[in-house]
């Protein structure tokens, strides 16, 4: 939609946007100088957090995934960097680029900071009923959807549903048969993946999501178990009308989070070189190609590939 049809905002709603604001950061405590009885302000918090998760990460991509001014997040880094909690490098690939990463000592102040953030949340949450904190998930996942710079073209990210697993079989089957030429023997493979997930499927260690757009899902991936240290991204699959808003990296997001949040060290993933846009969702990601080789499967000549990401 252009914002040439688009009415200006009232004064009611911006004097009702800017009366949440000051309420929400009073309550969960971001007027504060330090974080959670920490010595760490709210934007340090969220580096850490970023490094964390995603680390290592470049600065470059670091700056515009918060926002945040050039200078302002390099002398946030640097501080961080004297107080030994981060570390910096330049990229082995390409020596323009530079790497922030949290050190041992980083991992530790950020798992003390996480506990702490967690143990308020849970706090802020023990007073509601069962009934109130479902609903207000709901409602910050709406403003999250509202809000969001892709509002243009919205999905959202999901648990499966009875018939979700049919979908992603039946989905990845025509796909690849329409796009590449691969034939039933990825729809066995894939069914197989399924069917071994949904009998064997750890909770506390293995998910599934769905991204959907008005109603309709438009893709999925799993995080499934591979060792005690490892997770395995699986199936990840973005429907061709909903390619260009983002999912794949979203879905990829999810998972990456989820297997850090589950106490995997490292997560990997299997695919081919003919995959190209998969592969540079995976770049984006971190994800670094660990090992090719050859094979004939799906009924053609292809190029398979090992992914690897260190998670902690």
């Amino acid at each position: 939609m252009s914002t040439a049809t688009v009415p200006p905002a009232t004064a009611e709603h911006i004097a009702a946007v800017r009366e949440f604001n000051r309420r929400y950061t009073r309550l969960i405590g971001v007027l504060h100088e330090h974080l959670v009885d920490t010595d760490f302000s709210l934007a340090e918090a969220r580096i850490m957090f970023e490094l964390a998760h995603f680390g290592p990460v470049e600065v470059v991509a670091l700056r515009q995934d918060l926002g945040l001014d050039p200078g302002y997040l390099s002398r946030i880094l640097s501080r961080l960097e004297e107080s030994g909690l981060v570390a910096r490098q330049r990229s082995e690939t390409d020596g323009r680029r530079q790497l922030a990463r949290l050190t041992e000592r980083g991992e530790t102040a950020f798992a003390d900071l996480n506990t702490r953030s967690s143990r308020d949340v849970a706090a802020l949450l023990e007073r509601r009923s069962p009934a109130d904190r479902d609903r207000l998930v709901d409602a910050m996942r709406t403003i999250e959807h509202i809000l969001d710079d892709h509002a243009a073209a919205p999905f959202t990210i999901r648990d499966p549903r009875p018939g979700d697993y049919g979908w992603v079989i039946e989905r990845n089957a025509a796909r690849y048969a329409a796009e590449y030429g691969w034939d039933a023997d990825y729809e066995t493979l894939v069914a197989r993946i399924v069917a071994d997930f949904l009998e064997t499927r750890e909770p506390t260690a293995e998910r599934a999501w769905i991204a959907e757009r008005n109603g309709e899902p438009i893709g999925a991936v799993f995080c499934v178990r591979e060792d005690d240290s490892t997770a395995r991204l699986r199936l990840l699959l973005v429907e061709p009308s909903a390619r260009g808003l983002g999912v794949g990296s979203a879905l990829v997001g999810e998972c990456l989070r989820f297997a850090t949040a589950a106490g995997y060290r490292a997560m990997v993933l299997w695919t081919n070189d003919v995959l190209v846009s998969a592969r540079h969702i995976y770049e984006r990601a971190g994800f670094e190609l660990v090992e090719s080789e050859p094979h004939h499967s799906f009924g053609k000549d292809l190029v398979g590939q090992t992914w690897r990401k260190s998670l902690r």
